[in-house]
């Protein structure tokens, strides 16, 4: 596996990535599309941080990348629907920098209060700007969070602490959830006209994009202040700077901008009413070595098992639902592949996860097993883009949740549907991944390993005829399991220790009883 670090990735993360047996290539930013698209063939892996922009156009040739991580927490630099579309997992490890960005928030707080940047170059060009820079007391003041989530959760108890009262908006949370929390919730309308100061803590998208636009910050209270530490984007810079010289708004703190790096001739550079700091939120030592080291362990564990912490464009699961759904990851991929010889062109598969399921969260499962039914097939299919690729080649899937184990604390059930043939398999964790019946017939096999699926007339001699064949090809069988149809018929799953190679199986397939075989 190989992976390719942009951006000045934290060296305890990538340590972990060598650990496990990768290859590890460090870079500069990489700004020039053409360039990014050409390091990104043959890597497994690619981290930025917020230079290093991955647009669609990188992705084409990058038929072995199978994951972006992003060490941090948004992901707008990043096109996740393309990458999404071919397959590629998008991670990002927003809880490494939550108390960096936080405190980056509550500083340019204190220094929007008392003017510390301006007062400071004053003093540095030997002056004493006392007269004009007299501040604001921030207890009693009221502070507007526009995000409640780990940050501007976050930002929110600190403020508290300082005795400030604290109300929020959330574009991302229902209205019920109003008064639930610590902090009450408001309108966006409501909470512009209500705040001292606003403080923006929410991921840039469509919908967020210039979510502060000259409409909405003129009915900001006359007077207050802005901070904007999340997004460059969420605020409209020329109608900020426009307000800022009418003196409706009366300063403003920002960290992230349109376009970085600030170009030199930027407006927002001559304003004496703004404090500019480049990026910084995340940019301490313990921020970022948390989020290389956090942000590592999900790719290698998402590579290793299909775990999917951190992917923002896969479902997310809890750790206990990880817990539950971790020991499932391996059979389901084997039983996709299984199925797929099964029905080589299925139009329909029905999942059916019975007995106790109360605590399995089946996505992931039902994802691992669509992409490896699909996987043999021509493009690319993963867990991430499986039920849409499922969907554009016509294979409806039916899940169905709960339902008699029939004796087994928990059992799947697969109904694979082909124009020609529809195939049954249920299959098990206990004692082992094993699939228990196949056809409704009862035969036990590790899906696994190397098998040979046999369907002969049910008549003495059979098995030992088949036996002697694989005797003589020096393929020694590991397990022999047979059950009959009920039909004049039997089924057999026959675990071998190696492949059967072709010469072999048209030998077997010529044994007088053998009406037909697969190998799996």
């Amino acid at each position: 596996m190989k992976v390719l670090a942009c951006d000045g990735i934290h060296e305890d993360g990538l340590a972990l990535f060598r650990d496990a047996g990768w290859e590890v290539v460090v870079s500069d930013p990489i700004k020039d599309t053409a360039v990014l698209a050409q390091a990104l063939v043959g890597v497994d892996a690619v981290l930025v941080r917020s230079a290093t922009k991955v647009p669609a156009e990188a992705l084409a040739e990058a038929s072995q990348l199978r994951v972006i991580g992003r060490a941090g927490a948004g992901v707008d630099t990043i096109d996740v629907e393309a990458a999404t579309e071919r397959g590629i997992a998008v991670m990002n490890a927003p809880d490494g920098n939550t108390l960096a960005a936080a405190e980056h928030a509550i500083s340019l707080l204190f220094a929007l209060a008392r003017h510390i940047p301006r007062a400071d170059a004053g003093m540095k060009a030997g002056e004493w700007p006392k007269a004009g820079l007299t501040g604001f007391e921030l207890e009693g003041k009221k502070l507007g969070v526009i995000g409640l989530g780990r940050i501007g959760g976050t930002v929110a108890r600190k403020a508290q602490g300082i005795g400030m009262e604290v109300a929020a908006h959330d574009p991302f949370l229902p209205a019920s959830a109003a008064g639930k929390g610590s902090v009450p919730l408001k309108t966006l309308d409501e909470l512009l006209a209500w705040a001292d100061v606003v403080t923006l803590h929410i991921p840039r998208t469509k919908e967020t994009t210039n979510l502060l636009s000259e409409t909405s910050m003129r009915g900001m209270k006359k007077g207050a202040y802005l901070i904007n530490a999340a997004r460059g984007g969420l605020v409209d810079e020329a109608a900020l700077l426009q307000l800022i010289e009418e003196g409706h708004i009366a300063g403003a703190a920002l960290d992230t901008f349109v376009t970085e790096p600030l170009p030199a001739d930027s407006a927002l550079r001559a304003n004496a009413k703004l404090i500019l700091t480049p990026h910084l939120g995340a940019s301490t030592s313990e921020a970022q070595q948390a989020v290389s080291t956090i942000l590592a362990r999900q790719i290698i564990d998402f590579v290793a098992t299909g775990a999917v912490a951190g992917c923002v464009n896969l479902p997310p699961l809890t750790a206990e639902a990880a817990r539950e759904s971790g020991p499932w990851m391996p059979l389901m991929s084997s039983l996709g592949r299984l199925a797929a010889r099964l029905v080589p062109a299925p139009t329909r598969l029905e999942i059916t996860y019975a007995g106790r399921t109360d605590a399995l969260d089946t996505r992931p499962l039902t994802r691992l097993l669509v992409a490896a039914l699909l996987g043999t097939a021509s493009g690319r299919v993963t867990p991430v883009n499986a039920l849409q690729e499922a969907a554009a080649r016509g294979l409806t899937v039916a899940e169905t949740l709960g339902g008699d184990g029939d004796g087994f604390d928990r059992l799947l059930k697969l109904r694979v549907v082909g124009e020609k043939r529809t195939r049954e398999i249920e299959a098990t964790l206990h004692r082992g991944p094993r699939v228990v019946r196949l056809d409704g017939v009862e035969i036990e096999f590790d899906p696994q390993a190397h098998v040979l699926l046999l369907r002969n007339e049910d008549r003495p001699g059979m098995i030992g005829a088949v036996g002697s064949q694989l005797g003589a090809a020096g393929v020694n069988i590991v397990n022999f399991a047979l059950g009959a149809a009920g039909d004049g018929q039997a089924r057999a799953a026959i675990t071998v220790d190696r492949p059967v190679n072709e010469q072999q199986l048209a030998l077997l397939r010529a044994t007088p009883g053998i009406l037909s075989l697969a190998q799996v």
